[in-house]
Parts: structure tokens; sequence; C-alpha cells
């Protein structure tokens, strides 16, 4: 019996002493563990949607620097709560990827806040009105500029008009002594007074240049519109005192720090500027440089090919100031727009049976751009609405693939991609060519895309997304702002529900469902800039690039989305705007 009893102690003993070991052993790794480092920033009690393929719902995310550290529920952040940590209690709310506007002209969103803001104007009389108070205030000779117009839009049309345009001489009644330029919410076309066009030298012999036109009244005589590249004969600033360089400089810095403010407050944490030239570039650099800029840039290069040419090796810029700002694509435009019937079609107008639209840059130059593009390695933008413009935009980046089989996962685009023949829709996909396209144009464009295109045409071809994802193709999603408001929202909602102002929806079954749209919104933006393993969705690793928004867009009825809020911006952890 006792020796029973010693041998059960001498078994204790040993397993005392093997657990003490372990125990020792255990300690010694946690003390050899590094400490875990404390966040800068944590978000908690949220819902965290990732749109990561697989990834669940979270309740908090946890930044250090600029990037994700941690990602789960909210006591599992408490881990990563230091002395000087920072936390935003999200009482609920919604927090997705900074949104990525993927078609935008950054400079323009600047240029916006500085002159006549037309976009809600209801009547061309209101638009003279206007210009009449500018008017009052301006010196003589100096310029008044404005954008936004659309006379699609308008509750009427102007008493006097040719195609549904006013005639400049109601502008000339109010500002005689001042040029006038407006600048049509699409960008391709404007509106002058006589005095602008006396200064630019444009009169009824002026002949129509390439690409654009002037538009005329039955008497032969300029009524002031000016098609597509017909508003580059207008000489901006003619008449007025030469700014000096430092005025300049000066101007372009407050364009760039307004545009950086707007953006910030849509929750936009990504921008793909669609169109700056080198010049811009080295000032965007700059102001990275100084810390002026906090969104994201994603830069298209926009010249002639003879200017492009010896600056794209210098030129190409991949994540500088910590992925602020990358430049790596060229923008080119092959047609106009479909409101003032610019877009290149196969078929006629339906209702203007004399007219196509217009090549406003030969197939020839773009495909030289091509051709730079691959050689220096950049991707191609290529503007193109109508579906003729998409056919030969198609054209040429297949034959460019073909001329250079090495080259693999170009990722080309085609900007807007708005209206695109049943044939070459699959392309899209085959083609591995993105489409970059802007869901607030389709509810915005719909009352009019019916008389433009005829019922058949704008059925098979008209924002066709779901075509388009069936089909294999790459659809991000944006503003192209100034042409809409830049705000990401207004277009997610018209992404989700196609649903006009009258009640109506537009062609319903090219609808994305609500992740369709955010991913359209994050993770396809980066995709379509080669940037999605460091942006465009939540993942540990990744930038820590988020927005906060008031309500679950995801989830709340679908009437309600409009009212959502952005409440933060962060980008690379950094809260750059709190509401």
């Amino acid at each position: 019996m006792h020796r029973y009893l010693r041998g059960v102690a001498d078994v204790s003993i040993v397993a005392f002493a093997i657990g003490a070991l372990l125990f020792a052993a255990r300690a010694t790794a946690v003390a050899q563990q590094p400490p875990l480092q404390a966040a800068d920033l944590i978000l908690t009690n949220g819902r965290i949607v990732t749109v990561e393929d697989g990834a669940p719902d979270a309740q908090a995310i946890a930044v250090r620097g600029d990037r994700i550290i941690a990602i789960g529920s909210s006591p599992d952040m408490q881990k990563h709560r230091g002395a000087t940590t920072q936390v935003i209690d999200l009482q609920g709310q919604l927090v997705i990827p900074g949104f990525t506007e993927s078609h935008g002209h950054f400079t323009g969103i600047g240029q916006a806040e500085l002159n006549l803001k037309l976009m809600p104007t209801k009547t061309w009389d209101e638009i003279v009105a206007m210009v009449a108070e500018a008017a009052k205030s301006a010196k003589p000779g100096q310029w008044i500029y404005g954008r936004g117009w659309h006379q699609e839009k308008w509750d009427a049309k102007p008493k006097e008009n040719v195609e549904g345009f006013p005639l400049h001489k109601s502008l000339d009644v109010v500002s005689p002594n001042n040029p006038v330029l407006l600048t049509h919410a699409s960008g391709h076309a404007s509106f002058a007074n006589a005095k602008a066009m006396e200064l630019s030298n444009i009169t009824r012999r002026t002949e129509q240049p390439l690409g654009g036109e002037i538009l005329k009244d039955a008497s032969g005589d300029p009524t002031g519109l000016l098609r597509e590249t017909a508003s580059g004969l207008i000489k901006r600033g003619a008449g007025e005192p030469k700014p000096t360089i430092q005025d300049l400089v000066a101007r372009e810095r407050k364009i760039l720090e307004l545009a950086d403010k707007e953006v910030l407050s849509k929750g936009i944490t990504s921008f793909h500027d669609a169109g700056s030239t080198f010049a811009t570039v080295d000032l965007m650099k700059k102001m990275i440089d100084e810390g002026k800029l906090g969104v994201r840039l994603w830069v298209m290069l926009r010249d002639a090919n003879e200017r492009l040419a010896p600056g794209l090796a210098k030129y190409r810029t991949i994540d500088y100031g910590q992925g602020h700002l990358t430049v790596r694509a060229i923008k080119r435009s092959i047609d106009g727009a479909l409101g003032p019937r610019g877009a290149w079609l196969l078929a006629p107008y339906a209702d203007k049976a004399d007219s196509t639209g217009l090549n406003t840059s030969t197939v020839a130059s773009i495909k030289e751009t091509a051709r730079l593009a691959i050689l220096h390695g950049y991707q191609l933008a290529v503007h193109a609405i109508g579906d003729k413009a998409n056919r030969e935009t198609l054209d040429i980046f297949e034959a460019a693939f073909k001329a250079h089989p090495s080259k693999k996962d170009l990722r080309w685009r085609v900007e807007h991609a708005q209206h695109i023949n049943t044939a070459d829709i699959p392309r899209f996909g085959k083609l591995g060519v993105v489409a970059s396209m802007q869901g607030v144009h389709c509810t915005s464009d719909a009352p009019y895309v019916l008389a433009r295109l005829g019922e058949k045409r704008a059925e098979e071809g008209a924002y066709v997304w779901q075509k388009l994802m069936k089909a294999g193709a790459l659809v991000n999603n944006g503003t192209d702002a100034p042409v809409e408001d830049v705000d990401p929202i207004v277009s997610y909602h018209a992404t989700v529900s196609r649903k006009l102002k009258d009640g109506s929806v537009f062609f319903p079954a090219q609808r994305m469902s609500r992740m369709e749209a955010l991913k359209s919104y994050t993770i396809n933006g980066a995709k379509s800039a080669f940037e999605e393993q460091t942006r465009g969705s939540l993942k540990v690793g990744k930038y820590a690039d988020l927005v906060v928004l008031s309500k679950d867009i995801l989830t709340i009825p679908e009437d309600q989305i409009p009212s959502a809020q952005v409440m933060y911006t962060i980008v690379g952890g950094k809260v750059r705007y709190r509401r």
C-alpha cells in the first residue's frame, strides 16, 4: 500500500514538473513575441462591409499609420486600443470602402466653384437673369463664365430657338460689353454671346471646324451654340489683361484645393481624373508634397500626341506620395455627347435624320495614341458614347492587342460606353476592356435618350450594365463631374433604381443589385486602375481608405438612399472630412 502511494506521489511530482516546464516555455514564448502595437484609430459599434468576397460583415476596424491592421467584433478591437488611440463610436452606422470616382474632371470641379453654376436652372430666362446679375459687378471687357445648362432639362424651350437652343441676342441685351461663355453640362457644347464671338472672330463666314459645328439660324448667322470642337474657336480671356505666370499658378492651386475639398466631402477617397496636362500633374505632385491634397489621384494624361510623346516615359508614376498620385493612362475622345447630338452613331438620330453625330478625333490619331500607350506602359482610355464610337474604339484596341500578343491584362478603358450595338457588347469581356460608366448619366439622360435613339436602340444598347457584366466585362462607376454632381450616393441610387423623376424606371432589367453597385464604386474602380492590391476593399494590409454613412444604403428602402449622408471620409487613416 505504501509502495502504491509512493508511486502515485512520484507520478504527481513528474506531472507537476512537466506542467511547470510547459508553463515556463509558454511564458518565454509570449515574452519573445513583439508587444501588440496600439492602433492610431479604431472605429467601433458599427456595420463594416468590406466588399471582400466571402468575408463576413464586422463591427469594428483598427488602423495604424495608413493601413488597416484588424477587422472584427467590437470586443476584438479592445486589444488594439492604446493610450493615444482615437476611437470613433459609430453608433450602428455603416462603414464601407471609400468611394472611387472612376471618371471625373478634377480641375473642372474646382473651376465650377468659381463660375456661374447653371446646373439647377430650369429655363433659359433664368440663365439670362444670372448673366445680367454677373454683368452688373463685372468690369467692362471682363469675361463671364458658367457651366451646367442643359436644354433638354429646361421646363420649356426658349421662345426663339434653333433645335431647342436659344439665340445669343438674349444674352447681348443684358451683357453687351462683357463676353459670355456658358458651357453645356456635358462639356461637349458651349454658348457664346455676340461679344465673345466678336473677340474670337466667329462670323457667318467662319468655316466649320473638323469634329465640330457652329450652329446657324435660317439666315446663316451663328446662333451662339458651338458643338464639340467648335467651342475651341472661342478665345477665352481675349481683351482682358494678360495674367502673369504667378496669377495662373495661384488660380490653378485654388481650383485644385476646391476640388479636393468637394470630393472629400462626398466620401470619395480615390479619384480617376479624366484628362490633365503635364503642367497640372506637376502642380498636383507639388501640392501632395506639401500635404495640400487629401484625395488619391489617378490621372489620365490628355494632350496632342506630339506633345505627349516626349514626356510619357518621364511622367509615368505609380503610388507617389504614399499612394496619392498615379499617372498611368492617356485619355482621348472619339466622339461627343448624346445631349447636343454629338455622339457618333451607326445610324442617324431618331430626332435628326440628317445627322449621325460627330467624330471628334480621327481614328488615325487615336491609333497613334494606342501605339504610344503600349510602348510606354500606359492604359488607353477613350471617351466613346455612341455605338459607332464604341465600335471604332474596340476595333482600335483589338488591333493594338493583336499587334502586341505578349502584352496581357492591359485593362484599356472605354469611358462612358453609353450606347453599344448588340454585336459589340460581348467584345468588352472578350478583349478585357473596362466599361467605365456613370450610373447617374442613365437617369439624367433617359428623358431624351428615347428621342435621340428610339425605343429599340435604347433598349438594346443604352446603359446596359447587366449585359456587359454577364459578358465578362468589368464595369466601374462615377459621375463625370462637373457634368453631374460628384455625389456617389446619387449615382449609386441611380444604378440600383434607374428611376426617373416621373417615377418610371428606365429598362429595369439592367439595374445592378445593391452589392453590385457598391462594388462598381469601390473594388471595380480599383481594379480598373490596377490598384486592387492596396485599396477598393477593407482588408488587413490595405490602405485605410473608408467612408462612414449615416444610413445603411444596402438595406434601407430604395427611395431613402439619396438621404444617406457622409459622416466621415478617412484616407490613409486620417480623417479628411467630418460632418
